[in-house]
């Protein structure tokens, strides 16, 4: 069980966003950043009552919305007029999955490309108790998620062989510096290279698979998003990268390989601080005061430049008491076993919200700040852990817009709300099957709060 019972909530941005430069949307803005018009609507009580199941984005040190503050947000009718939005027809509209590349048995190669996909701290691959996240309920996540789009997986698509252009036979004697990914006839080097802060034996080169998956999409494909058990880098400056998305071309990539659950102590991971454990107000003042602790040292030895004296006010933020929405949200996280329980399930849990997030760029969803939102950006693992599987009020709207266009809404009477109804029904199914797992029994007491909004009239 969880040590700290998380007594008072945060609902807003954290003390430290102010002095990182970040201004959230108020309220007005957030209304109508929901609606078609850009214009706000509604009752602003109805608005707020929603809101208390939307919390503020955090906004931490060294988050994302903390190193880029600026960055201009995404409202509906911006997303609605984005040129290069790819619409749903109903030619194509199907989100295909392919499984991590196969890789040929029996081989030097194959035992090369194996150790890899194995974490240092890992002697040998683990026998039970911690399995990669199956391919089959990734897609039936996606098939909640994205309902109605239809969720397709495509086998034994996509293997990885040997790279032998320029030389007879690979060396054996030292890691290939290009392997090759195979999908379909065609095959596209790789490039590979040491892990930088060594947590795996190797990495492979985000932009160069990103290339091979787009040669590979099907005709009726809306977006596909190839799956991998191998760590990626992007940059040469990057030390690792979860997911990369070419949102234009359609096409994502999304590795398992930082979220094994075994990774969390050597870095750090609070795991009893994750979503939605996040919000505990406790703790976003704990990492805001360490924050300013450590500023503070670095400044007295002259390593930097304080931005802010000690003990300068800082505004109180928005909390709740335990009888409020997202409080039945934290109980519902801990009535299992906690967010500790189930390595396999909490393995599965952060890569289908990833999975769900790169699709988004698919659908043009730019990053999202005006709440905590899947599709919020994330500058570290630390905060990939602490941000929500949820799409936001403005978000939702989105992606409602753009079933709708796809013209099956409001056939036969279908309405919006009740595609919503019935795409949050799914996922509660599917996270009933998880909901020992912290995050899937936090997110089945979510959905059930917002069911009983929309059952009670709540405007969407």
């Amino acid at each position: 069980m969880s040590s700290c019972q998380h007594e008072t909530l945060l609902l807003d941005v954290s003390p430290h966003a102010a002095e990182a430069g970040f201004a959230r949307p108020p309220l007005a803005k957030r209304k109508a950043a929901t609606t078609a018009s850009g214009r706000a609507s509604g009752s602003t009580a109805d608005h707020l009552r929603l809101e208390s199941l939307f919390p503020g984005p955090l906004v931490l040190p060294d988050d994302c919305l903390a190193i880029d503050p600026k960055e201009p947000p995404q409202s509906l009718r911006s997303w609605t007029n984005e040129k290069l939005r790819n619409p749903f027809t109903q030619e194509r509209k199907t989100i295909y999955i392919v499984p991590a590349p196969d890789v040929p048995s029996r081989t030097v190669f194959s035992r090369t490309l194996q150790s890899w996909a194995l974490p240092f701290v890992l002697q040998a691959p683990l026998k039970e108790g911690c399995d990669t996240p199956k391919v089959k309920y990734i897609r039936n996540y996606l098939d909640a998620f994205y309902h109605p789009l239809p969720v397709r997986t495509l086998p034994n698509m996509a293997r990885f062989v040997p790279w032998t252009e320029g030389k007879s036979k690979p060396s054996s004697k030292e890691p290939p510096q290009h392997i090759g990914l195979q999908m379909g006839d065609n095959v596209t080097r790789i490039t590979t290279r040491p892990c930088p802060d060594e947590t795996y034996p190797r990495q492979l080169n985000l932009n160069d698979m990103l290339d091979a998956v787009i040669e590979a999409l099907p005709d009726d494909a809306y977006a596909l998003v190839m799956l991998t058990e191998h760590d990626l880098y992007e940059d040469d400056d990057d030390d690792f990268c979860c997911g990369r998305a070419y949102g234009n071309s359609r096409v994502a990539v999304v590795s398992s390989a930082r979220y094994h659950p075994l990774l969390d102590k050597p870095t750090d991971i609070d795991r009893e601080h994750t979503w939605p454990f996040s919000h505990c107000d406790a703790y976003v003042r704990r990492v805001c005061r360490d924050a300013e602790d450590a500023e503070a040292a670095d400044s007295t030895t002259g390593g930097g430049t304080k931005r802010r004296k000690l003990g300068s006010p800082v505004p109180d933020p928005d909390t709740t008491p335990t009888e409020q929405p997202m409080a039945r949200v934290i109980r519902a996280g801990l009535g299992g076993s906690g967010p500790n329980h189930s390595p396999t399930g909490m393995w599965l849990a952060r890569m289908v919200r990833t999975v769900a997030h790169e699709l988004g760029h698919c659908l043009c969803l730019d990053h999202c700040s005006y709440y905590a939102c899947v599709m919020q950006g994330t500058a570290g693992m630390a905060e990939d852990l602490r941000q929500p599987p949820y799409l936001c009020l403005v978000c939702e709207a989105k992606l409602a817009r753009a079933v709708r266009d796809l013209g099956e809404v409001h056939q036969d009477g279908v309405g919006e709300g009740e595609v919503l109804l019935k795409r949050y029904e799914r996922l509660v199914r599917f996270c009933t099957l998880w909901e020992t797992v912290g995050m899937f029994g936090a997110y089945r007491g979510w959905l059930q709060e917002r069911i009983a909004m929309l059952k009670e009239g709540s405007p969407l």
